[in-house]
């Protein structure tokens, strides 16, 4: 789905020809005052929009964790690899520590 803010926004305040409003579970929400009070005027969205339902993509937790992790590794390596190129490059131009 694809969710535009703006179009949303205009369709909550009612604006004429924006459409009809409808809360997009984990994006938007129209809570009322008494969920508000509910929650003690709390007013964090996560306690009001909750979360999107997420397809399953097949793949079993343990691999993809074990998949993830491993490109987060990579990732951070490579990432080491590009501070000390910019810090090189910083230094040679005379702003390096």
């Amino acid at each position: 789905m694809s969710v535009k803010p703006v179009a949303i926004h205009h369709a909550w305040r009612g604006e004429k020809g924006a459409g009809e409003y409808a809360d997009i579970a984990g994006f938007c929400k129209s809570a009322s005052m008494d969920e508000i009070r509910i929650h003690g005027h709390i007013l964090t969205p996560g306690r009001y929009v909750g979360t999107a339902e997420q397809e399953d993509d097949g793949e079993p937790f343990g691999e993809k964790m074990l998949r993830l992790s491993a490109q987060w590794r990579e990732q951070r390596l490579v990432a080491a690899k590009l501070d000390t190129a910019i810090e090189a490059n910083l230094k040679e131009l005379g702003y390096g520590e």
